[in-house]
């Protein structure tokens, strides 16, 4: 009989909740409604009551603390942040090294300078442009050519804006 396994009694256990109900086919809309609301505000008060008693128990957990696991604490905290800034002073250097801008540096991947240098190489052949491809490359305008409007240093021939105003042709 010991190899016999041992069911738990199903009957001591209440559920939490109450079970929702069917939906009824000729119950009042504005009833249902107000059943639905009323169940969600009794779920948003269990809610709060939730919140606040985790925050009780994390501020007596944090009172039973020894000095040593508050300053441990701390430590780890401190040793995390700095961990992380001294990642994203290494991405920025790996990218001015590089050539890439600031945006790009937060984009690459690794926690060394090998591998963030790997993927800044990566990152760099993606953005190449394509030597098959048959669209020029874009350039700068050059600044030493002529603008295409009118010369500043021309007067010009009509300055009465009714004349102008003429001159404009209707459709």
């Amino acid at each position: 009989m010991a190899d016999e396994p041992v069911e738990p009694d199903k009957g001591e256990e209440e559920p939490d909740e109450e079970p929702e109900p069917a939906p009824d086919k000729g119950a009042d809309p504005a009833a249902e409604v107000a059943k639905w609301k009323g169940l969600a505000r009794k779920h948003e008060q269990q809610s709060k009551a939730n919140a606040l008693a985790a925050k009780k128990l994390a501020e007596l957990e944090e009172k039973d603390k020894s000095e040593s696991e508050k300053l441990t604490d701390r430590a780890t905290v401190a040793e995390s942040r700095a961990a992380e800034a001294e990642l994203r002073v290494l991405k920025l250097e790996v990218a001015g090294e590089k050539g890439l801008t600031p945006s790009q540096a937060k984009r690459l991947q690794g926690t060394d300078r090998e591998s963030l240098e790997a993927d800044a190489d990566e990152l760099l052949e993606s953005f190449k442009p394509d030597p098959d491809s048959k669209k020029a490359p874009r350039r700068r305008p050059d600044p030493n050519l002529p603008g295409g409007g009118l010369d500043p240093n021309e007067e010009p021939e009509e300055t009465d804006p009714m004349k102008l105003a003429a001159k404009v042709p209707r459709w």
